[in-house]
């Protein structure tokens, strides 16, 4: 009798056990599926809506001395193929390449407008580093984060573009 009721007990144990495993499953394919939805691939990047303004050939020729432009505009290529290496790096690397980004601006640019994008510029990216770097930013806010970026160097472009072309204007006015 002792040992019918163990048995059976045993068996109840085991049917229990049974449950758990399925429950445990669907737990794991929904981190799985979240996990997945979690990425951001450069299709997700493509997609992403805004205006991107390139600079004229004047304009390039004007910041072609320019490094760090010239590496940000770079790396802001890798980013819209999905390469998050430089953006989500070591912090302090990030905020020296702002201030070398800063302190080399040529004479021709340097203008209250053009600083102000720049500002801009540094804030966006410091935002992306950290909404890149931090486990538990949704995902949605990283593709914004990624958004304020192209857009910040996109006006940062019309913004040269833009001085340059009123230096040229004001040039044809004096004649």
């Amino acid at each position: 009798m002792k040992i019918i009721s163990v048995i059976l007990l045993l068996c109840c144990v085991m049917v229990l056990s049974c449950g758990d495993d399925k429950s445990s499953e669907s737990q794991t394919e929904s981190i799985e599926n979240t996990n997945q939805n979690a990425k951001i691939t450069a299709k997700t990047i493509e997609n992403i809506d805004y205006k991107d303004y390139a600079l004229s050939p004047e304009s390039e020729k004007m910041i072609v001395t320019w490094e760090r432009y010239q590496e940000l505009a770079m790396q802001i290529n890798y980013l819209k193929k999905a390469d998050f290496s430089f953006f989500n790096g070591d912090k302090e690397l990030l905020k020296k390449f702002i201030d070398e980004f800063k302190s080399q601006i040529p004479e021709e640019v340097k203008t209250n407008p053009t600083m102000s994008r720049i500002a801009i510029i540094e804030t966006s990216l410091l935002k992306l580093n950290e909404n890149l770097t931090i486990d538990n930013i949704e995902r949605k806010d990283k593709i914004t984060g990624i958004k304020d970026v192209f857009v910040a160097f996109s006006n940062l472009n019309y913004q040269i573009n833009r001085k340059l072309e009123r230096d040229f204007y004001d040039k044809i006015q004096h004649e």
